[in-house]
């Protein structure tokens, strides 16, 4: 079932998400369902603060970017990244710092350079509740920190210099009052 998505303003965007165990009701219908929205937003990360949830889970899917001349150095890692993260902690964040033009769902119609480090370790469970912590290097270690920002109450335009902030003002206060025009289902603060 595709959900609706949280737009900029929406409160739920700015709580820290809580843990869940392997009980939460219906997990496996949450995280297929995630799965299913970002596909129809076309998106590559989505994370359950974005469909309201306050609670530490975030999907990503990034083998779309294997097919993307950019990429193709890393093409075979890229294919059949599609990941579960739940109850993440990033442990470190690593190597040179690079800048990245970052767009978000709940953001539409705005990107935005945001520098994030090259590399990070992150301890997480899949959906299956087994526990990893694994490193990650370039576009998976920036979409990784995308969503995780996520569940830690933090938007990709929190980085932002207060120059560039002033300068998608506009944009963003478009965004909370509904003024924008989108090819998914969004929820916009009331």
């Amino acid at each position: 079932m595709i959900l609706p998505i949280r737009a900029f303003g929406d409160p739920v965007l700015r709580k820290m998400g809580k843990d869940i165990d392997k009980n939460y009701p219906d997990l496996q219908e949450l995280i297929d369902n995630m799965f299913e929205t970002m596909y129809g937003a076309n998106g590559i990360g989505l994370a359950a603060p974005q469909i309201g949830l306050d609670i530490r889970l975030f999907v990503i899917d990034i083998s779309p970017l294997a097919e993307d001349e950019d990429y193709e150095d890393i093409a075979e890692e890229l294919k059949d990244f599609k990941k579960v993260f739940i109850n993440a902690q990033i442990l470190e964040e690593s190597g040179e710092e690079w800048k990245f033009n970052e767009g978000c769902l709940s953001i539409p119609d705005v990107r935005e350079d945001v520098k994030r480090k090259s590399t990070i370790l992150i301890e997480y469970y899949d959906e299956n509740f087994v526990k990893h912590t694994e490193t990650f290097s370039d576009i998976r270690a920036r979409v990784i920190q995308h969503e995780y920002d996520h569940i830690e109450g933090t938007l990709f335009t929190d980085h932002l210099s207060a120059l560039k902030k002033k300068l998608v003002k506009g944009k963003l206060t478009k965004i909370t009052q509904g003024d924008v025009s989108i090819g998914y289902k969004m929820r916009f603060p009331k």
